[in-house]
């Protein structure tokens, strides 16, 4: 039985490199909570594949630039 993938996510740096963004403006964008944004970032939560796109679509990047995974075989 292989374990779980690991997801991570540039979603941090990216809201700095848009002018600072808050976790509670891309929450409102993307029409989530704050809190929402916050387990996303701490990779406690991972987001439906809708949610991805949505979050990739507000930084006008692609998807594998936003998260990455890491199959642990």
């Amino acid at each position: 039985m292989s374990k779980r993938p690991t997801i991570t996510n540039n979603i941090r740096k990216l809201r700095f490199s848009a002018n600072e963004m808050t976790q509670k403006d891309l929450a409102h964008k993307v029409g989530v909570t704050r809190q929402t944004i916050v387990s996303i970032e701490k990779a406690k939560y991972y987001p439906t594949l809708e949610l991805s796109f949505l979050i990739a679509r507000i930084f006008d990047k692609k998807i594998s630039e936003v998260f990455d995974v890491e199959f642990n075989d």
